[in-house]
């Protein structure tokens, strides 16, 4: 059985690939909404809660997983790690999918600057004069929070009930919350950024699929600062950028349709 982690909208795809060959599948999402979103793709099971790295373990033993294939987010490190532990610990060969970075072409423009991590915000932010807007998403909220900077912060999140009590538990003003699902397009994200005259954008390096590329381009084209979130820089011992090229691996490792 072929083993699918989830994370992003490139999944169906794969799937939809996969199906060509065969429904002999696991998928595991984090939410309910990731698995609603797969309701019309062949699989043999669906699991949709978060597993930490027994459950992991358990769920794959259970199934018989040979292969695994992790698309999780780019960003998503806990999952990805735990994955690669549990095939490590059950021999199961493991496959990386990660979205290709589209930040390397902005690299020469002296406004793109690419961060280490959160805490290496805070140097870079407080010279900021004005509102900052966040799009790096409600997980990330206390690392932005505990920076204590004096700007108004806009932050972008999904407009679910359960993130926007989490805003609000944490302090943020109903008027600094811009609740919709992305991604965004460059047109969108220009018109936030003149509404609330933002001077600077928080952001990850989530692909162009992850609407990267269009939040970058409305920065540099408004001549605001993007202040992009590094990726972790792990090697992996086989990874995919494109989904023609997994499924293509997959079904000559495995043989399938043979």
């Amino acid at each position: 059985m072929i083993g699918l982690i989830l994370g992003t909208s490139e999944g169906k795809k794969i799937l939809s690939l996969l199906n060509k060959f065969t429904e002999d599948i696991l998928i595991s999402t984090a939410t309910e909404y990731g698995g609603e979103l797969l309701q019309n793709y062949k699989y043999a099971c669906l699991n949709t809660k978060p597993l930490n790295l027994q459950g992991l373990k358990e769920l794959f033993k259970e199934k018989g997983v040979d292969m695994l294939v992790d698309a999780s987010h780019p960003y998503a490190l806990e999952i990805t790690d735990n994955a690669i532990k549990a095939c490590s610990d059950l021999n199961i060969d493991y496959v990386r999918y990660e979205r290709a970075s589209c930040v390397d072409k902005f690299k020469n423009h002296e406004k793109v600057i690419e961060v280490e991590n959160y805490e290496g915000l805070y140097d870079k932010l407080k010279y900021i004069k004005g509102t900052i807007l966040n799009t790096s998403g409600s997980r990330n909220l206390d690392k932005i929070l505990s920076l204590n900077i004096e700007n108004r912060i806009i932050h972008r999140v999904l407009p679910s009930i359960k993130v926007m009590n989490e805003c609000l538990n944490k302090g943020v003003k109903i008027d600094d919350i811009i609740a919709m699902k992305g991604p965004i397009s460059y047109n969108l994200n220009c018109a936030f950024i003149k509404e609330y005259e933002a001077k600077a954008m928080i952001l990850k390096d989530s692909g162009i699929q992850g609407g990267t590329e269009d939040k970058i381009r409305a920065c540099v084209d408004n001549d605001i600062y993007a202040f992009i979130i590094d990726r972790s820089n792990r090697k992996y011992k086989t990874i995919f950028y494109d989904e023609k090229n997994l499924v293509q691996y997959i079904v000559e490792k495995l043989k399938l349709g043979i």
